[in-house]
C-alpha cells in the first residue's frame, strides 16, 4: 500500500516516520514549504528526541517522502491518514476547519478507492461527516472507506509509545478497511482494539480526560494535605499501591498544560452541552486546574507580601519534560503573574526559552544555565522538572541566591535534603521547610 499522512505537526510526523521505520512506503504531506525543506534535509521542526536520528535512517533508505505536493501525495494513495490540528475554538470547541480543508483537497485529488484514517483528536461524528465531504465531492465510482485511529503519544516519549503503547485503537463501520489498517500496524505487534467509528472517537476524549481527572484530583488532596499537615508524598504512594488506581499521574505539582489535556477536556464538555448533558465531573477538573497553576504565586505571595522588585528565577518554562511545548504551561501564567507585580524575571529553560522568548521577548531576562539563573535572586520557581534542574545540587542554591528561597511546582527535592542545606522550601501537598 501507499501511504500518505497528511500533517507533519507532532502526530503526523512521529505517526509517519515510524511507520516507515517496520517497512511502509510513507509520504508526509504538509503546506508549510519551511518546515518541509528541514526535514527532506533529514532536521525535525519540533523537538522530540531520537526522531532526527529516524528520519535521517529512513530518508536514507528510501522509504520516507516529503512534499508540499498535494497530487503526488494523493493520487496514488491507497490509504491517508489525517493528522493535521484540530485547535480550541473561542466557545471550547474543536476547530474542524483544518479537517475539512484536507477533505475537500483529497475529495479533488484522489484518483482511486481509498481508506481515509483520521489521527486527529475530533468530536463524536467527524468520522462520519469527513466522509460524506470527501463522497459528495469525489469523482463518481471512487469508493471511501473512513477509520478512526486515535493516538496516545506522550511528548517526550513519542516514539517509544508508538513501539510499545498500551494499545491501538482502530473505529471502523467497514470491517474489511478496519482490518487493512490493522494490518498496517501488525509490525508494532500491539493489542488491537476494534470498535465502531463514534466509540473510537470518544475513546480518545475519555482517556485524556481521566488522566486530568486523576491530576486534578491528587492535587486537590495535596492542597488539602497542606492545611491538616500531612504529606502528599506518602498520600500518593499509598492511594496508588491499589491496584485498582495505580500510581501513575499522582503526582502533585502545578497541574497539567500542553496541547492534549486542556484542549481535548474542553472539547469533550463542548460536546457534552451540544447533547444537553452537564458534565459536572469536567467542569471541576477545569477549574481545578486554573486554580493550581496559580499555587506557586499565591503561596510567593503570602512569603513576600509584595514582589515588586523582586529578583526571581523561573527555572522550567515547557509544560513537561523533554519537549519544546509551552502550550497552557504553568510557565506562562506565572510569568504573566509576576510581570504585573513589577518583579525582575530571569528565565531558564533547556529547549523552550525560543518560544517564550516569541511572546514576552525582551520583558523578561534568559539565563544560559539553571545556576546563571539563580545569581542574585531572591526566590527561585521550578515549573518543569528537567533533569537538569530537579539535579542541580541544593548548595548551588544557598550559594547563588540572595537568600535560597525556593517555589518548587514539581517537588524535585526530599524535604530531608533541603533542610540540610537550611533552605526556605514550599512545595506542592507537603510541609514548609523553614
Amino acid at each position: 500500500m501507499n501511504i500518505t499522512i497528511t500533517g507533519t505537526g507532532y502526530v503526523g510526523l512521529v505517526t509517519g516516520v515510524c511507520l516507515s521505520d517496520v517497512g511502509h512506503q510513507i509520504i508526509c504531506l504538509d503546506i508549510n514549504q519551511e518546515k518541509i525543506s528541514l526535514l527532506q534535509q533529514g532536521i525535525s521542526p519540533i523537538y522530540e528526541p531520537g526522531l532526527d536520528e529516524l528520519i535521517q535512517k529512513n530518508l536514507r533508505e528510501n522509504r520516507l517522502t516529503f512534499t508540499t505536493d498535494v497530487k503526488e501525495a494523493y493520487s496514488q494513495a491507497d490509504c491517508i491518514f489525517i493528522a493535521v490540528g484540530t485547535p480550541q475554538s473561542e466557545d471550547g470547541s474543536a476547530d474542524l476547519s483544518y479537517i475539512e480543508q484536507v477533505a475537500l483537497e483529497m475529495a479533488k485529488t484522489i484518483t482511486k478507492d481509498i481508506i481515509v484514517v483520521t489521527k486527529s483528536t475530533v468530536p463524536v461524528g467527524t468520522n462520519e461527516w469527513v466522509g460524506r465531504i470527501i463522497r459528495e465531492h469525489a469523482a463518481p465510482g471512487i469508493q471511501i472507506k473512513v477509520v478512526s485511529n486515535p493516538e496516545f503519544l506522550r511528548e517526550g516519549s513519542a516514539i517509544y509509545d508508538t513501539f510499545h503503547g498500551d494499545r491501538i485503537v482502530i473505529g471502523s463501520d467497514d470491517k474489511a478497511a478496519g482490518e487493512t489498517i490493522a494490518n498496517i500496524y501488525e509490525p508494532f505487534q500491539l493489542p488491537i482494539v476494534h470498535t465502531d467509528l463514534r466509540s473510537a472517537e470518544m475513546i480518545k476524549y475519555a482517556s485524556n480526560s481521566f488522566l486530568a481527572l486523576k491530576i486534578s484530583f491528587i492535587n486537590e488532596i495535596a492542597n488539602l494535605c497542606e492545611r491538616v499537615g500531612g504529606n502528599i508524598e506518602y498520600v500518593a504512594e499509598g492511594v496508588g499501591l491499589d491496584k485498582r488506581i495505580g500510581s501513575k499521574f499522582l503526582q502533585a505539582g502545578i497541574g497539567f498544560g500542553g496541547s492534549c489535556f486542556p484542549k481535548d477536556i474542553n472539547a469533550l464538555n463542548h460536546l457534552a452541552n451540544d447533547y444537553d448533558y452537564d458534565f459536572k465531573i469536567l467542569k471541576s477538573v477545569i477549574d481545578v486546574n486554573k486554580i493550581q497553576q496559580s499555587r506557586l504565586f499565591e503561596k510567593a505571595k503570602q512569603h513576600f507580601g509584595s514582589l515588586a522588585g523582586k529578583r526571581v528565577a523561573v527555572l522550567g518554562l515547557t509544560f513537561k519534560p523533554n519537549t519544546d511545548d509551552i502550550r497552557a504551561a504553568a510557565s506562562l501564567k506565572l510569568i504573566q503573574e509576576l510581570l504585573l507585580e513589577d518583579a525582575v524575571i530571569t528565565a531558564y529553560d533547556p529547549i523552550g526559552m525560543p518560544n517564550v522568548q516569541k511572546i514576552y521577548g525582551d520583558k523578561i531576562q534568559y539565563a544560559e544555565s539553571a545556576e546563571q539563573a539563580l545569581n542574585n535572586a531572591e526566590a527561585a520557581f521550578i515549573l518543569t522538572e528537567w533533569d537538569e534542574i530537579k539535579n542541580l545540587p541544593l548548595e548551588k542554591f544557598k550559594t547563588a541566591m540572595v537568600e535560597p528561597i525556593i517555589f518548587d511546582g514539581r517537588n524535585c527535592f526530599s524535604l530531608n535534603d533541603v533542610k540540610k542545606f537550611g533552605i526556605k522550601y514550599y512545595s506542592i501537598g507537603r510541609p514548609i521547610i523553614e
